[in-house]
């Protein structure tokens, strides 16, 4: 058997957590590769809403399985959160949630570096989550990290007093006052690591491996999205991770040759949380309509999404990264209402014009050039089938298919599980 591939293609917050969750019945276990609590994955179902941060979003399923794989970086006390959250709704986790021991651990000293480097920045911030997540990838780099694993060993803590004190060494360099009181986030670390133990630890490479030649489906979900990889995104306005399907193998085990169908998904209109360039951007009534209608606040952070019109420039170029065979559109529902929509077909780039992602997209780099598109009016939200859907909006999707040569198979009308059109 294979492994399919599920992740976003504009700088997240796409809607993975719900496609997963629609997905889920297909598929024996879901497999998280890449990320940390940076991300915030929303289900919607029952008149219920869920965020999840690290654990797979197939943890409402009954039958799933959900591996936390080794590309992932784990803090323990937003873990534990996590898992608390859960026990409030009555979900039966123990036996159905697996952590790989080669996945990184976030110490209390890696989210204190991250609040150094990014106050040093100044005007020049990068707009980290501040979570962690980019000093515990820069150990795993350097061979300094603390994993899973090691938990497991009888000298783990000594580990971790070493790299903390080397953390302690690194603040001092930067020249910044950051408060912070070790005492008592390492009290709510180890309460975090005792509650981590209570899970079984794998060895995730030789599990999924397994699982495929035992005939399981498996689906691979991705966080943040293919605009912020560490190699392929708006570098330096980027997460530490790839992001993109290559980061499915790596942060998996997986080889190559077992990826089949990748789902990409992206969202109707674009949306970016944090600074970085964003050539679509709109700061008039029709970007702050997007924002409001769209409730586009992080589902980690909170923080407002900065909004604006489909950047099809970009779309291909993650498109064609990541290999997608089936695409998925998402909160179509919110451009109802909209006498014209826009799509960013090309760009003007120092005076020429492009079709493909250049080296920099800064706007003194970057002017978009548009195509327009009659809107529509009609409420999607009820709609279940694609022969309700308006006239309009099946035009927008059969241009984004031709311009993309990508079918969209699924267009998410609303938040709820139930408010997803299959085509």
């Amino acid at each position: 058997m294979a492994v399919d591939l599920l992740l976003g293609l504009q700088w997240g917050d796409e809607g993975k957590g719900k496609i997963v969750d629609v997905l889920t019945q297909n598929y024996d276990i879901i497999a998280r590769f890449q990320g940390g609590p940076n991300a915030g994955h929303t289900l919607v179902f029952d008149g219920n809403k869920y965020v999840l941060h690290t654990i797979p979003s197939g943890i409402f399923h009954k039958t799933a399985l959900n591996v936390v794989g080794n590309g992932v970086v784990i803090d323990p006390v937003i873990f534990k959160k996590e898992l608390e959250n859960l026990d409030q709704h009555n979900i039966n986790y123990a036996d159905k949630l697996l952590i790989s021991r080669k996945a990184h651990l976030i110490l209390p000293t890696h989210r204190l570096l991250d609040a150094a480097s990014e106050t040093s920045k100044g005007k020049a911030k990068i707009g980290s989550t501040l979570k962690g997540i980019g000093p515990t990838y820069m150990d795993k780099t350097g061979r300094n990290g603390m994993r899973v694993g090691d938990l497991e060993l009888d000298n783990w803590k000594e580990k971790y007093k070493t790299l903390t004190e080397k953390h302690i060494k690194m603040l001092n360099f930067f020249d910044v006052d950051i408060q912070y009181d070790l005492d008592e986030l390492e009290q709510e670390f180890c309460e975090g690591i005792e509650k981590l133990k209570s899970l079984q630890f794998i060895d995730s490479e030789a599990f999924l491996n397994n699982a495929m030649k035992e005939g399981k489906k498996i689906l691979a979900e991705g966080a943040q999205g293919s605009l912020l990889d560490i190699d392929f995104g708006t570098y330096p306005f980027v997460t530490s991770s790839n992001t993109t399907a290559a980061g499915a193998c790596t942060g998996l085990g997986v080889a190559p040759n077992r990826i089949k169908e990748v789902f990409g998904i992206f969202k109707a209109y674009t949306t970016r949380v944090g600074s970085g360039p964003f050539p679509t951007e709109l700061f008039d009534e029709v970007g702050e309509t997007m924002g409001r209608v769209g409730h586009e606040f992080g589902a980690t952070t909170g923080r407002r999404r900065r909004c604006g019109w489909l950047d099809l420039v970009a779309l291909k170029y993650a498109v064609e990264v990541n290999g997608v065979t089936q695409l998925m559109m998402m909160k179509g529902d919110v451009l109802s209402g909209f006498d014209t929509l826009k799509v960013c077909t090309a760009y003007k780039y120092k005076g020429e014009e492009i079709t493909h992602l250049p080296y920099n997209i800064e706007p003194e780099n970057v002017e978009p050039i548009y195509s327009e598109f009659k809107g529509w009016e009609a409420d999607l939200t009820e709609m279940t089938n694609e022969e309700s859907m308006p006239k309009n909006l099946v035009n927008y999707i059969n241009f984004i298919e031709k311009e993309t040569g990508v079918p969209i198979k699924i267009v998410s009308v609303g938040p709820d599980r139930k408010q997803t059109i299959l085509r």
